[in-house]
Parts: C-alpha cells; structure tokens; sequence
C-alpha cells in the first residue's frame, strides 16, 4: 500500500552552472509542489501505513526551512535544480519517514521530477 501528502513551498532560486543568458541562471521564484509518498503494509489493528499526523508533521518541521527561502543559501542545495531539491527533500524527511517511498517536486505545471532513494 502506498499513501502520500502534498505540500507547497515558494522559494527563489538561480543555478548557477547554466550560461548568463539562460532565464533559470538568473534569479526566480517558483511554486513548488511536492508530494511524498510512503509504502508499506497496513498495521493490523489501526488500518493504516502511517499516521497522516506524523506525516504531516515531518513535513511541516521541512516546509519551514524551505518555504519563502532563498533555495542556493541552503546547506546541500547550492545547484537548487528540482532534480537535487528531491534528493535534499529525501534525506531531510528519511530519518522522520522510514517508509519513504518517493519524492516528487514540480516547479510548474508542466514539469518536474520524481526521486525514489536510488
């Protein structure tokens, strides 16, 4: 069984490795949608794979370092692309969220990314 959560952030960002003339080398901002998804068996008792409580808490406590930030002043995210952003999102939530399964990070509507712990 697999569950997920969806969360926002509006958070600025350049990267930095792309030529001057490229739009995302220089500063902008994004809506970024985020979910992440956790697999596992549902607990025989309470019917679930996690508590969305505990959830949405691991969640939160990230949201705020990420939320209204500028992405590149992060530890970890000096190349803020959506692609690293996923991973930095992995390792910051694995700890709190063992039977984290997946993350996705869409900058648009159109695009993004999906990162599995590989």
């Amino acid at each position: 069984m697999e569950i997920f959560h969806v969360f926002h952030i509006e958070a600025a960002r350049r990267l930095p490795h792309l030529p001057p003339d490229h739009p995302c080398a220089r500063l902008h901002g994004h809506s970024f949608r985020v979910e992440v998804h956790l697999r596992g068996p549902l607990h025989p008792q309470l019917g679930w794979v996690e508590d969305f409580a505990e959830v949405e808490a691991a969640v939160q406590r990230l949201r705020e370092k990420l939320d209204h930030r500028y992405l590149n002043d992060l530890p970890g995210l000096a190349n803020p692309t959506s692609e690293h952003l996923a991973i930095w999102i992995w390792e910051h939530l694995k700890g709190d969220l063992p039977a984290l399964s997946k993350v996705i990070v869409q900058e648009t509507a159109h695009s993004g990314c999906i990162y599995s712990g590989e």
